[in-house]
């Protein structure tokens, strides 16, 4: 094993490189802009200055780089061969092949959502297990699942999308990716939103949260941590969903531990402990002990997955 690596996150405003040992400390991160024009065909070759830019400012040779471990926001295959990323502008990039023509490095790729669950099993909330469930609950919902250390991408690279498991058949409002009730229209942050918007219209009864402009998720959870009934109905009906949800897809992974990441889970026990209950509720009898675990890592997650994978 080479001493250095880098893990780069790239996501449709910046690229977020980390700069490793091997060990799995950080020894510092910085982001650059992801440039998205020309359907994102400068992003690479900005990686690859970023690194090298690095390198010779440690006065660090190549051949002390283990590689750069990159996540995207698509699906990606076992080739590093990226399938349509529509927030970078990209249709099927060979993602391994060209960053590894510029830098001369050793290059993995994954999926954002995967190589954060990988970070997380690494150096963070599930450090210490080999199958892990991560739930990301953001302006979207994403997932990881890992099996035996290893993720579970499918076949082209579009395994663990939890976001998007249909969860109520009579929606009639359609999701981002054009279903109707996934995950993510109820338990994203802004699915939230829209669920207690929902809820105001129907309802006339007194709650704090009526009277906030430009309403958010963190707005919900705090006025349910107040005590306020109608807070504490919807954040209950928001864990139903996704506890519920995490049992069924426990019983085809069974894993050991399920971390929940991302901007909602900043909540914290308000949140964990909703999803617990509903999980056990509903669980199979066998992974009922399954554990949970808030993320650890935060925005760095992506970036220490993406060093895991150059290890094996």
């Amino acid at each position: 094993m080479k001493k250095y690596a880098f893990g780069v996150d790239i996501g449709g405003t910046t690229c977020k490189i980390g700069f490793f040992d091997t060990n799995g400390t950080l020894l510092d991160k910085w982001e650059i802009k992801t440039n998205t024009e020309n359907n994102g065909e400068s992003i690479l070759s900005d990686v690859a200055k970023a690194v090298d830019n690095k390198l010779a400012q440690e006065a660090i040779s190549k051949d002390d780089v283990q590689g750069i471990g990159i996540g995207v926001p698509g699906p990606v295959d076992s080739q590093g061969v990226v399938h349509r990323c529509v927030n970078l502008g990209w249709g099927v990039v060979n993602v391994a092949e060209e960053l590894g023509n510029l830098t001369g490095l050793k290059i993995k790729v994954g999926n954002d959502a995967n190589v954060a669950a990988l970070g997380e099993m690494w150096q963070g909330g599930a450090k210490g297990s080999k199958d892990v469930i991560m739930v990301t609950l953001g302006t979207g919902v994403g997932g990881g699942i890992i099996v035996d250390g290893k993720v579970v991408a499918g076949f082209n690279g579009a395994g663990g999308e939890i976001g998007h498991i249909t969860v109520n058949n009579d929606e009639i409002e359609a999701c981002n990716c054009g279903q109707y009730g996934c995950l993510e229209q109820y338990t994203s942050a802004t699915g939230i939103v829209r669920l207690a918007k929902r809820k105001l219209a129907k309802s006339t009864e007194e709650t704090s949260i009526r009277e906030i402009p430009n309403l958010t998720a963190k707005d919900v959870f705090d006025a349910a941590k107040a005590g306020d009934a109608i807070a504490i109905g919807l954040v209950d009906e928001v864990c139903e969903i996704l506890g519920s949800t995490l049992s069924n897809i426990a019983c085809v992974v069974n894993p050991e531990i399920i971390v929940i990441g991302g901007g909602v889970s900043k909540a914290g026990d308000i949140l964990l402990d909703n999803i617990k209950k509903h999980f056990v509720e509903t669980s199979f009898m066998a992974c009922r002990d399954t554990k949970f675990a808030l993320a650890g890592l935060g925005n760095d997650a992506g970036m220490y997955g993406c060093v895991e994978m150059l290890l094996d």
